[in-house]
């Protein structure tokens, strides 16, 4: 569970994904969904997309198997997985992708092994990618869970 507000977190990710400056990789809050099949319906109708790749982290690509819908998903993408220091694909993960016929491709990105639960540890600015630290600071994010006595 999320401490921070949606809009807050959705706020992050589009300023990381304009850092980027690929015309390839859409923001739209709008096809978002609790659900990621719903998020795919939404995302192919608005932009007439036959094709699609869903980024995914390699730290959660094992968790797809247990998604809503999972196989009708796998049908709709192909997953994008990005590496995540400290979260290398095991070859048993890639067999298994294989087994359930999971498209997908390994991104040459990788990204630093950070989270909001570890910023909250030890408030490292110098982890977080330059555009989103006056973010956090100005909006007070991830705040210390530490006891201050």
């Amino acid at each position: 569970k999320h401490k921070e507000d949606i809009s807050i977190r959705s706020h992050l990710l589009k300023t990381l994904i304009e850092d980027l400056d690929n015309p390839k990789i859409i923001f739209n809050q709008k096809v978002s969904s609790p659900w990621a099949i719903d998020s795919i319906k939404n995302c192919k109708k608005i932009y007439e997309f036959n094709t699609l790749d869903f980024v995914i982290g390699s730290d959660l690509i094992k968790d797809i198997f247990c998604w809503k819908n999972f196989d009708k998903i796998i049908k709709e993408v192909s997953f994008f997985i990005i590496i995540r220091e400290g979260y290398p694909i095991e070859s048993s993960t890639l067999n298994i992708l294989e087994s359930h016929q999971v498209k997908f491709k390994i991104s040459t990105i990788k990204i630093p092994n950070i989270s909001s639960s570890k910023f909250r540890l030890n408030f490292n600015y110098s982890n977080l990618p330059t555009s989103l630290i006056n973010i956090v600071k100005k909006n007070n994010l991830y705040s210390s869970t530490k006891l201050v006595e």
